[in-house]
């Protein structure tokens, strides 16, 4: 009894099966001979001392792989979610930082702004926002006009409230150790 035999009648090559061997679902049964091949060859375990293979065994390994896989993933994207929400803060806080030092650059200022400096920023009565050298406590305690804030001009042109600078200052050393260009 021949399975799955090519042959050649008179003209393009042809599979011929064997339909007594076939399943009700289309597939192929297997045979029951015995594996004459080498042991590593074979289908099913030949030793003795191997475990049986059960279907039941395998569709459980395969359910006990799928849920272990389910959990990883679902672990995974958990992470992601969290890294997710903590880059859109991280973003939300750019962008803030970036209206404000937009809005500073663009305050009225009569003199050059040198980084490293500390400029005070102040709103006249009609709303238009200014930078002095001078701060409140120069004024004598009663500024002008309103007073808005302190902040430091870094080396990239970007803005530090003055009460952040200390912290600005010891992130930026520790980053400096780091990379080996600072004390």
């Amino acid at each position: 009894m021949r399975t799955g035999a090519l042959t050649r009648d008179a003209g393009p090559w042809t599979i011929h099966d064997d339909v007594d061997r076939m399943s009700d679902d289309g597939y192929t049964k297997h045979g029951g001979g015995r594996h004459e091949g080498p042991s590593r060859t074979s289908p099913y375990p030949l030793s003795r001392l191997s475990a049986p293979h059960e279907l039941v065994d395998v569709a459980r390994e395969i359910q006990q792989a799928d849920a272990l896989l389910g959990a990883v993933t679902g672990g995974k994207l958990a992470q992601i979610a969290r890294q997710i929400r903590s880059l859109q803060e991280e973003a939300r806080r750019v962008l803030e930082a970036a209206q404000r030092d937009g809005e500073l650059h663009r305050a009225a200022c009569s003199f050059k702004k040198r980084p490293g400096h500390v400029y005070h920023l102040y709103r006249r009565g009609d709303g238009v926002p200014y930078l002095s050298m001078l701060s409140p406590e120069e004024w004598g305690g009663s500024p002008p006009h309103a007073f808005e804030g302190s902040y430091r001009l870094e080396v990239d042109m970007s803005w530090t409230p003055s009460e952040e600078a200390e912290a600005h200052d010891a992130e930026a050393g520790a980053l400096a150790r780091l990379t080996g260009r600072g004390a």
